[in-house]
């Protein structure tokens, strides 16, 4: 398959699919080399950007996405009338934060981390696709583990978690971290005032 017809297929994807998807995903059904679709995407994400085109192509760690060019986000927003997407607490933005850096988590550690119980925080999170569940930790009572999303991505302008600043990481021992009894006397987590779930 020469370059142009790399580039068509790669477009013809993603503008299908509406949401990211893997190179890896793409070179194995084209049956190409992962480093082709890089190329590809690469060479499409120049041009649109040089055309200053209506759309452009978005690199989400190693998967790629169709979008509309930043600076029609207004009309795009308008003649669809979207909405803009809510805003986050204080107490989701520290969560989201954690989680960010200290991926894959639990809730335990986020909540000894902040000090009271984030049980809302995750949840509204979850429920605006900024974080999801990735497995269980392989510790009694197995607790779920959370990490981020391609939504987080995109909504921070990210390509990469590796473009997140740098920060001084606090390390907690497991013998260290509270029991499940400690957690569970901690009182629950009310939203501020003037702050309703989403």
């Amino acid at each position: 398959m020469d370059r142009e017809e790399c580039k068509r297929a790669v477009t013809a994807v993603l503008f299908a699919a509406g949401e990211p998807v893997a190179a890896k995903r793409i070179a194995d059904v084209l049956e190409v080399d992962e480093t082709e679709i890089h190329d590809a995407a690469k060479s499409l994400m120049d041009e649109y950007s040089y055309q200053r085109s209506g759309i452009r192509i978005v690199k989400l760690e190693n998967a790629y996405q169709m979008c509309s060019s930043p600076e029609q986000a207004e009309i795009v927003a308008r003649v669809l009338e979207t909405r803009k997407p809510p805003r986050l607490s204080a107490s989701q933005l520290e969560v989201l934060t954690i989680i960010a850096y200290y991926q894959p988590t639990t809730k335990a550690f986020i909540e000894q981390l902040r000090g009271v119980d984030s049980a809302y925080s995750v949840a509204a999170l979850q429920t605006k696709s900024l974080i999801e569940e990735c497995g269980r930790l392989a510790v009694p009572g197995r607790p779920i583990q959370y990490r981020t999303t391609p939504d987080f991505l995109r909504t921070f302008g990210l390509q990469s978690l590796d473009e997140l600043p740098e920060i001084e990481k606090i390390s907690i021992k497991a013998s260290d971290q509270m029991t499940m009894e400690e957690l569970a006397s901690q009182q629950p987590e009310a939203p501020s005032e003037g702050e309703t779930p989403q």
